[in-house]
């Protein structure tokens, strides 16, 4: 762990919300950590008079005036050939890549914001593609799952290198030394599952790898009974699995509130259980478990939920301040760089061991 102070870079303009939210959010890591400082990029007639009322944060940002920002619906693209160099999402990335802040956080349009993050950082040595790794409430904690919307397809090498990166992001977060890992199938069984998968699961099995223990497959209802501490799954299963939770979790909410006010007697209940179902909210509410991770650059990226408040986007800025502070990066390189060699695993597609049938 580092002793060092993390200097916290800031997309003061990113998601439904901006300075309102972003502002109090830095504010509430502030008190978490008095040793941090933030470099906040953002409009600066709306955000000097936010940042004047938190004096103690006013003390420690280094303010960047900025007049172009991203908007939540802009194509990636279209961002990246209007903002690159110029705008607030930019700006902030930039600041890690010249070695001005640590770590940057906006609550912006993703897929701008990865178009940016790895157009500018670029991928580490021995990762071909980055992946988004979202913090999942399960009924034993939490768990790590992504990709959860980075890139579409996948290889069996990018499988790996995921479980790599997840466990390293896992290790911090929980406090564990080796965490369970499981491949995201259709069935446990071996033979079930793309080919890509299969080999993705031959190599896991086959290597001994310090950084992580290999539990095998794992099936759609694992990820919320937290079977294992990391999930891993391409981007297109990974972001649909995350917006059917989210969806869920607001359909049971809504069945809730239609519950606890169809009656009398329902409301008079809910009088007593409010504190309770209060905190069923919060468990349900994706804005609350916040901080996706850019995993596979050579620098931290931090996403927070566009629609979030203050107090979900610190717990952003804190998910950041902890992938600084425990060093991920030099986990990350050093799991893919040392402990598997997977740069130089050469497995030819008539050795794989796996059959054709599929499911």
């Amino acid at each position: 762990m580092t002793t060092e102070r993390v200097r916290i870079a800031l997309d003061a303009m990113g998601g439904d919300h901006g300075p309102e939210v972003i502002i109090p959010g830095a504010a509430l890591t502030l008190e978490r950590h008095p040793e941090v400082t933030f470099l906040m990029v953002g409009d600066e007639a709306k955000c000097r008079p936010l940042l004047a009322a938190y004096p103690k944060l006013d003390s420690v940002t280094e303010f960047r005036a900025c007049d172009i920002f991203i908007a939540m619906d802009e194509k990636p693209g279209q961002a990246l050939r209007r903002g690159r160099g110029k705008s607030s999402m930019w700006l902030a990335i930039q600041a890690v890549k010249d070695d001005e802040a640590d770590v940057a956080v906006s609550a912006g349009n993703t897929g701008a914001l990865m178009a940016m993050a790895t157009f500018c950082l670029r991928t580490m040595t021995g990762i071909n593609r980055p992946a988004i790794a979202a913090i999942w409430p399960t009924l034993r904690g939490e768990s790590i799952v992504l990709d959860v919307g980075a890139t579409i397809g996948v290889d069996a090498r990018h499988l790996v290198n995921m479980s790599l990166m997840g466990a390293a992001m896992a290790s911090i977060l929980f406090d564990i030394e080796r965490p369970t890992v499981g491949l995201l199938n259709v069935g446990t069984e071996d033979v079930k599952g793309l080919d890509e998968i299969k080999l993705a699961g031959t190599i896991l099995k086959e290597n001994a790898i310090p950084t992580l223990e290999y539990a095998g497959f794992v099936e759609g209802d694992d990820i919320g009974q937290g079977t294992v501490d990391v999930v891993v799954t391409e981007g297109f299963t990974g972001n649909i699995a995350l917006k059917t939770a989210e969806g869920t979790a607001r359909q049971i909410a809504s069945y809730l509130k239609q519950a606890m006010s169809s009656s009398l007697m329902s409301k008079i209940g809910y009088l007593f259980a409010r504190s309770a179902f209060a905190a069923l909210k919060d468990r349900m509410d994706p804005r609350k478990v916040n901080g996706g991770v850019f995993l596979g650059l050579d620098g931290v990226v931090i996403k927070s939920h566009g629609g979030t408040d203050a107090t979900g986007f610190a717990a952003a800025i804190d998910v950041g301040y902890d992938m600084v502070k425990y060093r991920l990066l030099d986990r990350i390189r050093s799991a893919v760089g040392d402990e598997i060699k997977i740069s130089e695993l050469s497995i030819k597609s008539d050795d794989r061991g796996v059959s054709e049938e599929g499911i």
